[in-house]
């Protein structure tokens, strides 16, 4: 599932790829920037802000977001593509990779200028140079939401997602319907820093430090079975901000109180 240390590895992949070369190809297979043709243009690079992803080209960026299922794939150009032509909604070309756009939920085309207009909202970044640990404590400890909500909100720390607060929240011995504010959020803050950071160039996620099928989570996913630490059944809910937007969550009842 793309979380931050996701975006981060394929931003990483795409910058070596791309950055510096002239676009030889550029096709947005969206409505609102169908027509867009940067052709011509030099790629500046290609960053990570939590699960967004910018690659800036010319003057221009573009801006997409991975969702559940979406993903950037380099090919050699020519080269036949591992998906179907369907899937694709964005195409960047130079002389030697083609960068494809697959299964991606938000695809647009802004000035690199405005960047901040569009992500500005976003809390601190625990993958970025800036990462200000004391302002995403500041906002999750005053977030007065469920801990497990608070920390999927992207406006107090931008990254995380639904594994990260299951593990996280596992690791730290916290119940996910815990309060924010009394949560020993410095704590948990650097745990997640650690942790994502570690994560951030592995091809596999590990929380436990295992790389293998099955046994790189905690409790994530593992919903009435055994817990890895005391052998009690994890429990498997679901919270969220409303009704709509509810996230499973899977926690040890003796493990996390």
């Amino acid at each position: 599932m793309p979380e931050g240390d996701t975006v981060f590895r394929t931003a990483l992949r795409l910058h070596e790829a791309l950055a510096g070369e002239v676009v030889t190809r550029f096709d947005l297979r969206v409505p609102a920037f169908a027509t867009a043709d940067l052709s011509g243009d030099t790629i500046g690079g290609c960053v990570s802000r939590g699960k967004h992803l910018l690659l800036r080209v010319g003057e221009m960026t573009l801006h997409s977001h991975l969702r559940m299922d979406g993903a950037w794939l380099l090919y050699r150009p020519g080269e036949k593509w591992r998906h179907p032509d369907f899937k694709v909604r964005a195409i960047v070309g130079t002389a030697d990779r083609e960068a494809i756009g697959v299964d991606i939920a938000e695809v647009e085309l802004i000035p690199t200028s405005a960047e901040d207009q569009l992500l500005g909202h976003l809390g601190p970044d625990p993958l970025a140079d800036d990462w200000d640990p004391a302002e995403a404590a500041r906002r999750l400890g005053a977030d007065g939401r469920s801990i497990h909500v608070a920390l999927l909100d992207q406006r107090n720390v931008t990254g995380f997602g639904n594994e990260y607060a299951a593990e996280l929240l596992f690791l730290r011995g916290i119940l996910p319907t815990t309060p924010a504010p009394e949560v020993d959020v410095p704590a948990l803050l650097d745990l997640g820093g650690r942790t994502i950071r570690a994560n951030r160039l592995r091809m596999n996620r590990t929380f436990t430090g295992v790389d293998r099928p099955g046994r790189s989570t905690w409790v994530y996913g593992r919903a009435n079975r055994p817990c890895r630490r005391c052998g009690t059944l994890i429990r498997r809910g679901e919270q969220g901000a409303d009704p709509t937007r509810e996230r499973v969550t899977f926690w040890c009842p003796s493990c996390q109180r």
